[in-house]
């Protein structure tokens, strides 16, 4: 049996390549980054709220526990019950993007590395090596994967290209 898939599809879903001047070629999956504790929604993020759960200091989450034990009293089970409910829908409602500097790091650019080319389907896009730490990856909006010019959308951390992101990636090239 043959599977026929378009451009950049596989049977589990769209993947994009890093290659080029990198020591290890990786495989990037965006269908499973919704289950990556990294991922930052978006929806906040470019709200102004653009500090993540691993970003808070231990004391300032300590102190934020203390203060809701006061308030509220101690968590029962019930209300663990109801919050699980809302981390569930949210992830089923929300906008989701993934910071690209782990999968960069990963990928380990070898040292005469100065710049990622991003491929798409219509164009290329230059950016310099430095910079592409900073990029954000958008891989679901509203709930669902980017289907349409995806897997992803490429944004900028400023958010200046918000409303124009970089779509239809194919591979990412360090040259």
């Amino acid at each position: 049996m043959k599977l026929f898939l378009s451009e950049g599809a596989t049977a589990l879903g769209q993947i994009i390549e890093i290659k080029g001047k990198v020591k290890f070629k990786i495989t990037l999956d965006p269908g499973v980054w919704i289950f990556d504790d990294r991922r930052i929604d978006l929806d906040t993020y470019f709200a102004g709220k653009n500090r993540n759960e691993s970003d808070i200091p231990y004391e300032e989450k300590l102190s934020h526990y203390w203060d809701r034990e006061i308030r509220e009293g101690s968590v029962s089970p019930p209300t663990l019950k109801t919050e699980k409910k809302y981390e569930k829908e949210k992830l089923l409602t929300g906008t989701f993007g993934i910071i690209f500097e782990p999968f960069l790091n990963n990928a380990e650019p070898l040292p005469e590395a100065t710049k990622l080319v991003i491929e798409t389907k219509t164009d290329k896009v230059t950016i310099p090596l430095n910079e592409a730490k900073d990029l954000i990856f958008k891989f679901s909006e509203n709930g669902s994967p980017l289907k349409a010019n995806g897997p992803v959308h490429i944004l900028f951390k400023d958010g200046s290209n918000l409303d124009n992101p970089i779509t239809d990636v194919l591979a990412l090239i360090i040259e």
